[in-house]
C-alpha cells in the first residue's frame, strides 16, 4: 500500500503514522503538512506545503496513492463559524476533490467526531459543519469512510497539539485505561484508531460511517 497522510503531526495523525510505519504491507508513507516534523524512517517522505487549501503546486506528488488518511483539523473552541467552516470543510474538500481526480477510487478515511450531525441542521456549530463535510465526501468518487471517535487516549508518547487538551490528558491519564475498559463504546486509543484505519483500507467495511464500536471492532480484527 502507498499511503498519504494529512495531519500527521496531530494526535490521531501521529497514531496512524506510527501504525503505517510498523505495517509490513505499507510500502510508502507520505505526510503532507505546513511544516516538516523530521521523523526519520526509510518508508517516510514529507511534502511541506504552506497553502493547504490549494494543492495545485504539489499535484505531481499526490498521484499514485492507494489510501489517504485525513486527520487535519482544529478545535472549534473560541472559533467563529465561518473560520471553522473554512478549515474543517474547505481544506478537507480541497484535498479530497484533488485526490479523487488524481487517484480515482482511492480509499479516503476522514476523522470526524462522535456527535456529528448528518442532517447539517443541528444546533451545535461544529457538529453541523462536520456533518456537511462528511456528506460532501461521501458524494465524491472515492471509497470514503468516516471515523467518528469519541474520547481518545494517546499512547506511545503521543501528545495533543492543543495545550488545553494536553493538560486535561495529563490530569486524566490514570483514569483513561479504566475508561476504555468500562466504556468500550465511547473511548479508544490512538493505537486503536491507527490499526482500524489500516484494516478498513485493506478490507473495507460494511458501513461508510464508523462509530466508536465499529472502530474498535476493526482494530481488534
Amino acid at each position: 500500500m502507498r499511503v498519504l497522510i494529512f495531519g500527521a503531526t496531530g494526535m490521531v495523525g501521529q497514531g496512524v503514522l506510527r501504525e503505517c510505519l510498523r505495517a509490513p504491507d505499507v510500502e510508502v508513507v507520505t505526510a503532507i503538512g505546513r511544516s516538516a516534523f523530521g521523523a526519520c524512517n526509510p518508508k517516510l517522505r514529507e511534502i511541506v506545503h504552506a497553502e493547504m487549501g490549494n494543492l495545485a503546486a504539489v499535484e505531481d506528488e499526490l498521484a499514485g496513492f492507494d489510501t489517504c488518511f485525513f486527520s487535519l483539523g482544529v478545535s472549534s473552541s473560541g472559533m467563529k463559524e465561518a473560520d471553522y467552516e473554512r478549515i474543517t470543510y474547505g481544506l478537507t474538500l480541497a484535498a479530497a476533490e484533488t485526490l479523487s481526480r488524481l487517484n480515482p477510487g482511492m480509499t479516503f478515511i476522514y476523522v470526524s467526531g462522535a456527535g456529528t450531525e448528518s442532517s447539517e441542521r443541528g444546533r451545535v456549530m461544529w457538529a453541523r459543519i462536520k456533518g456537511r463535510t462528511e456528506n460532501a465526501l461521501l458524494r465524491l468518487p472515492l471509497k470514503a469512510f468516516i471515523f467518528r471517535p469519541g474520547l481518545i487516549e494517546p499512547l506511545d508518547g503521543i501528545q495533543s497539539k492543543t495545550r488545553a487538551y494536553r493538560i486535561l490528558y495529563k490530569i486524566a491519564k490514570p483514569l483513561l485505561p479504566l475508561l476504555r475498559w468500562a466504556l468500550p463504546n465511547l473511548a479508544l486509543s490512538t493505537r486503536d484508531i491507527g490499526q482500524a484505519m489500516l484494516a478498513v483500507s485493506r478490507h473495507g467495511y460494511e458501513k461508510r460511517i464508523l462509530e466508536t464500536r465499529d472502530i474498535r471492532q476493526m482494530a481488534q480484527g
